[in-house]
């Protein structure tokens, strides 16, 4: 055998590179949660506490400014962005970009379930970005910041109009906690604790800036809304909502994971130490890509690369020779091969993705896990090549 088909011999200590739900922090286990308000009301004394501290914390740790509003709502980042879109819509011309499966769906919301008639799509194919310079942002406008599924972020916010008069809505749910996010440049920013924090799923956050939340209160949707987008009651924002006062029962024990997570932020330096460990394994992987004979990024820009969703494509001449189908099938052999050898779990490229693989690189994943990860992709690769090009 090849000495290229013999396995390295180092793992990565944590083998959780799923893009959500996310590699829990470093050091974690259940036992962090035993101070949790569970067999008690959420709107209880204690319980209410403990979400209003998860709110204060969030925005101090973010840098979310004084007058901005942050609160817990159902559903993950898909009730938080659907919340937005179905909330505030409809009062202006919209320009929404997609570059990404996600992109996408908020596009099918806007257009198919909305039906929105002055609505201005602005599209990419994945590894790219759309033309920010083609925005009106006279329009509401309606984008994401990292696109979890093709590993493309916008690089800043330099693109996004101080003077705009639409709102901008942003779903950042794998930037947040990883990126510089420039709050007075967004109007409504969405996101989940699964993600960058490496928290439990089904609650999502929305924040809302002083714009966003006069136009809650002065425009009524053309649509019925549900109670679990409701933001306003008698033209009023419902305040209590930004307070810990949550719109349906959160679960105390995701509540009190948030917490943990939010402590292990703190120590490690804030916002600042969550992306610097971000970044770092970014560098890790560009340092790779750069020596790889078979892989590059997904993104096509350096500036526009992803810190935390980072998709890989395969260029082996080999590879670019087989259907569609077969290289659907080769990238599904690797990263099960991986999973097999516990050595790397969930890494297979999002569904309607390009072929290829995707390696979560948020701030709770060690970079000494991914430079274990490297080699072995190279042994994978090489050995699902051979036995398939065997086969041919």
């Amino acid at each position: 055998m090849s000495e290229h088909l013999t396995p390295p011999t180092t793992k990565p200590h944590v083998p959780h590179f799923s893009s959500g739900p996310c590699a829990k922090r470093p050091g974690w286990s259940v036992s962090h949660l035993q101070n949790a308000c569970v067999g008690r009301s959420h709107r209880s004394a204690d319980g209410r506490a403990k979400l209003a501290e998860v709110i204060e914390r969030s925005k101090k740790i973010l840098g979310v400014p004084a007058d901005y509003r942050l609160g817990i709502v159902p559903a993950s980042d898909t009730g938080a962005v659907e919340m937005a879109l179905w909330s505030l819509l409809g009062e202006r011309p919209l320009d929404i970009l997609a570059w990404e499966s996600f992109g996408q769906e908020w596009v099918k919301d806007v257009v198919d379930e909305l039906k929105l008639p002055d609505t201005r799509l602005l599209k990419a194919p994945y590894g790219s970005l759309p033309d920010l310079d083609q925005v009106d942002f006279s329009h509401d406008v309606v984008f994401l910041w990292n696109g979890t599924t093709s590993g493309v972020r916008v690089p800043d916010g330099n693109w996004i109009d101080d003077n705009r008069q639409g709102l901008t809505i942003c779903d950042a749910t794998s930037a947040v906690f990883a990126m510089n996010v420039p709050w007075q440049k967004l109007d409504v920013v969405t996101y989940s604790w699964q993600k960058v924090l490496g928290g439990e799923a089904q609650h999502g956050v929305i924040v809302l800036s002083p714009r966003a939340v006069e136009r809650l209160e002065s425009y009524q949707p053309a649509w019925p809304l549900p109670k679990l987008f409701r933001l306003t009651q008698k033209g009023k924002l419902i305040e209590g909502v930004f307070k810990g006062d949550t719109i349906n029962t959160p679960s105390m024990l995701c509540v009190e994971d948030a917490l943990d997570g939010l402590t292990w932020a703190e120590s490690i330096g804030g916002l600042s130490g969550l992306i610097n460990r971000s970044e770092a394994n970014l560098a890790a992987i560009a340092k790779w890509v750069e020596q790889s004979n078979w892989a590059d990024f997904l993104a096509e820009k350096s500036e526009i690369r992803s810190c935390t969703s980072i998709c890989l494509k395969i260029v082996d001449s080999w590879f670019t020779s087989l259907s569609p189908e077969e290289q659907a099938k080769c990238a599904s052999k690797v990263a099960k091969i991986l999973e097999k050898q516990e050595v790397a779990y969930d890494i297979a490229s999002y569904r309607a993705a390009p072929a290829g693989l995707r390696i979560w690189g948020g701030a709770t994943v060690e970079t000494t896990d991914i430079e274990a990860l490297l080699p072995w992709l190279d042994w994978a690769y090489t050995t699902v090549k051979a036995e398939l090009a065997a086969v041919v």
